[in-house]
């Protein structure tokens, strides 16, 4: 299903080959201490031997080097589309959206997100609560399930904010990334700064805008998680400067402080948020739309809501 969060490990053509450099690196290293006495090689042996030498120690290098956070192949904060036919396909229903127009609050993130203002049908109680709530405050959905923070990163540097000029932009993002494997230092590191990336565009591209980062939500799904979800939170905290950039975190509405779920806080899946999840967060958007739009208009002029675009055609 479309709006699935994905929270498996990507494999890629670039980690297959910085691995591939590391196991040659490994290989290299532990043969020529194990191979046997052989014949001393002629002069063009030595050559080709000193040559092979040399550019295995740049890749080597070069893969030392590309695992810096933000600059390796795979990281955070570096775009990646969707490659499905579906991604795609949201892609350029977001892109009209955008071009339509008349949005004061911008909305982006994940399935988490896209759920709240989605138009399909297993999704209409939660639309009805978006209407409710953000009605005459002109707010535009642009969430997209499975999306990790690198694939927002793309959508919002290839057009879904270009010409928009939000006043507010609400932004969560990162559970796709943290998964399932609560990883260590680096991971915490790559996610603030993938999150970091997504709040530099928003406020390239939309300068004027106030940036609402929230915090990540605890998913129960797998509790061993929760200690690397309350670090990142921490660093994001440390993002606000409280004026153009604001950090809203509505965990402790959601769960005590080991992390556990309030009863009635998730879907069952320990991950999705219920109506009265997603009520607790419009309750603490509101004050902060409030000031930053004031009241809410007897009308609204976003651009209708969009759906799953396969259940569509």
């Amino acid at each position: 299903m479309a709006s699935q969060v994905w929270r498996t490990g990507r494999f890629t053509a670039d980690s297959a080959a910085s691995q591939a450099s590391h196991d040659l690196c490994w290989t290299i290293s532990v043969g020529a201490a194990m191979m046997p006495p052989v014949r001393a090689p002629s002069m063009n042996a030595k050559a080709l031997i000193c040559g092979f030498a040399v550019l295995l120690a740049a890749g080597c290098a070069a893969r030392s080097q590309g695992e810096a956070v933000g600059t390796r192949p795979g990281s955070a904060s570096q775009p990646v589309p969707r490659s499905d036919p579906n991604s795609r396909l949201a892609h350029e229903q977001l892109l009209q959206k955008a071009r339509q127009g008349g949005i004061d609050a911008f909305f982006v993130g994940d399935s988490i997100t896209r759920r709240w203002g989605a138009t399909d049908p297993q999704y209409r109680p939660l639309l009805e609560n978006w209407r409710t709530n953000f009605f005459g405050w002109n707010a535009a959905n642009f969430g997209w399930g499975a999306d990790r923070i690198e694939n927002i990163l793309w959508r919002l540097e290839n057009g879904e904010l270009d010409g928009v000029n939000p006043k507010v932009i609400v932004v969560q993002a990162g559970i796709n990334n943290v998964g399932t494997d609560p990883g260590g230092p680096e991971k915490v590191a790559d996610i603030t700064q993938g999150l970091k990336a997504i709040v530099d565009v928003c406020r390239r591209k939309a300068p004027k805008a106030t940036v609402v980062l929230m915090a990540i939500f605890p998913p129960n799904d797998k509790l061993a998680v929760i200690p690397t979800i309350q670090q990142i939170n921490r660093s994001l905290a440390g993002l606000a400067d409280g004026r153009q950039v604001r950090f809203l975190d509505i965990n402790d509405k959601l769960a005590d402080k080991q992390g556990r779920l309030f009863p009635g806080m998730m879907n069952p899946d320990l991950l999705h948020p219920t109506l009265r999840a997603y009520q607790i967060w419009a309750d603490a958007l509101k004050p902060v739309l409030s000031e930053l739009l004031g009241a809410p208009a007897s009308t609204d002029h976003a651009p209708p809501p969009t759906g799953d675009p396969s259940v569509q055609r």
